[in-house]
């Protein structure tokens, strides 16, 4: 069986038969930039060209700011790494629900999620989110934040 992966570094989208490079337990990296680590998909993604990736570790903390994440907030890893996401890019779902936290908690996806993004500094920007659980030991997520029109 073919498992999908997304890098959250470039967003480039593969495919393997197994989750694990070779003989050894490492988690697979990016072939076209390097990353070290890729989320899988349960089913085929496609971001939008200007989507913005964030991933981060199993409390919600940014480990990793990828493609499309300077140009929509203003934010490089050094400024967030280690802090939690919602509080970086001060994410409000509608209707109060956070979806950071139900992603973590139950380790589903939850996809086309509407949320103003109030990003440091930034002025509030409405978006979609898309956040996809980590599926190994590690746990976390990714971030998927595409900006309305």
């Amino acid at each position: 069986m073919a498992h999908l992966f997304i890098c959250p570094n470039c967003g480039t989208r593969s495919t393997a038969t197994d989750r694990t490079s070779g003989f050894r337990t490492t988690p697979k990296g990016c072939a076209k930039c390097g990353f070290g680590f890729l989320f899988e998909l349960l089913d085929d993604y496609y971001p939008a060209p200007d989507a913005a990736f964030f991933a981060c570790d199993q409390q919600g903390k940014v480990i990793a700011c990828g493609r499309g994440s300077f140009e929509l907030t203003g934010l490089d890893d050094e400024r967030v790494i280690g802090r939690p996401v919602s509080e970086v890019l001060g994410l409000e779902f509608d209707e109060g629900a956070d979806a950071v936290q139900t992603v973590l908690e139950w380790g589903v996806r939850q996809l086309g999620k509407p949320v103003k993004v109030n990003a440091e500094g930034d002025l509030p920007a409405q978006a979609t989110a898309d956040l996809f659980p980590a599926y190994d030991d590690d746990g976390g997520l990714l971030l998927v934040l595409t900006p309305d029109k």
